[in-house]
């Protein structure tokens, strides 16, 4: 009798223990921060290697071979067109000058010689003193010594100008580059090694290189008909040097070479900078960084995505607000934020943040949140 009754008190005891359970409530979902997708506005930016070219980049060369004897300017000077840079000595040049000068002299007087016998034997011939060849003859010898005084001439010039390449004279304005032979160096005009370098640098070019691909989508973001329109809607670019820190001058995308290298499969474009107070040189090296604008662009905070071996997912909300882990692609970054190219469209939902441990299909409380992204 009494094991019945303990077993009766075991058996109310467990049912209490059992009412007690289902009156607790279960977990509730976890509320997150959900965005919905809409098309907005969204640049990116670029960066392409370059390489800096004053405007103009000048060898100097000596055209005649001589001693070099003065050097007026120093390295790293700035010089104007027209200044005197180097000279060469002079000494043969103005004597075979003057011997040019002396050889003139001495076919000038054998046109006049020639042309006092013409005279003199014109008359004769016309009183038939004389025979006409003798005529013919005076004449072709005048003619011989007119082109001796013309041949000659031109051996004066050739000396005048000889003489002149001994003076070598900046031939744009810019900066001298390193002065590598000294006064009293021989000089020759083959030498392989320049005299120096000149760089007009009040604007520079910086040259980069797109990829076939890369220049077809270039081309397709911007309006025109042509390359040169395309250009002309092309948005000011700026320009990043060495040390990371950006130049204080934009510059624009001017030129676009005529045709594709075979070995590289590249093709050079140019971007062009003012540079006023000279702090760019030739053989600066950088990055041109090329701002795109996009329109229609689907954005999402970097911060939404998780990455899983080497993919990028995001968490997507169903109707039923069900989150169901999802891959996306991405066309570029806008800051903080990535431009989905496949993945997610207008419309749908994704948990900004608190997904980590979310198994796919649990169930959420959506909070709507305002776009967490970085403004352009």
């Amino acid at each position: 009798m009494k094991t019945i009754i303990s077993l009766s008190i075991i058996a109310l005891f467990l049912s209490g223990c059992s009412n007690k359970n289902e009156g607790t409530p279960t977990n509730s979902p976890v509320t997150l921060p959900v965005l919905n997708i809409a098309y907005e506005s969204a640049a990116t930016e670029t960066e392409f290697p370059v390489a800096i070219q004053g405007k103009t980049d000048v060898e100097i060369r000596s055209q005649v071979n001589g001693t070099l004897d003065k050097i007026y300017v120093d390295e790293g000077a700035y010089v104007s067109q027209g200044q005197t840079l180097f000279k060469i000595n002079d000494n043969s040049y103005r004597q075979q000058l003057n011997s040019a000068k002396a050889n003139l002299n001495a076919a000038k007087a054998t046109v006049i010689n020639a042309q006092i016998e013409v005279e003199k034997l014109t008359p004769l011939v016309l009183n038939k003193v004389v025979s006409d060849f003798q005529l013919k003859t005076a004449k072709a010898n005048l003619e011989i010594a007119k082109a001796t005084v013309a041949q000659t001439q031109a051996v004066v010039g050739n000396a005048q100008i000889n003489l002149g390449y001994t003076l070598i004279k900046a031939p744009v304005s810019g900066y001298i580059a390193r002065i590598p032979r000294k006064q009293g160096s021989l000089i020759s005009a083959t030498d392989p090694e320049a005299l120096t370098k000149l760089s007009n640098t009040k604007e520079v070019y910086a040259y980069f290189s797109l990829g076939e691909n890369d220049f077809i989508n270039f081309k397709s973001l911007y309006k025109g008909k042509t390359i040169n329109d395309k250009l002309k809607n092309i948005p000011p670019v700026a320009l990043v040097l060495s040390d990371n820190s950006i130049y204080p001058q934009t510059g624009e995308i001017d030129m676009v070479d005529g045709q594709f290298d075979k070995t590289t499969g590249s093709i050079i474009l140019r971007a062009k900078f003012p540079n006023p107070n000279g702090l760019l040189r030739s053989g600066n090296t950088g990055k041109v960084k090329i701002s795109i604008q996009h329109e229609n662009a689907i954005v999402i905070p970097q911060a939404a995505t998780v990455e899983i071996q080497d993919k990028l997912y995001v968490y997507t909300v169903n109707e039923k607000n069900s989150v169901a882990r999802q891959p996306i692609l991405i066309s570029g970054k806008s800051g903080t934020n990535y431009l989905i190219k496949e993945g997610i469209k207008k419309g749908d939902r994704i948990v900004l943040k608190g997904f980590e441990s979310l198994p796919d299909g649990a169930t959420i409380t959506p909070e709507n949140s305002k776009k967490e992204v970085a403004k352009i």
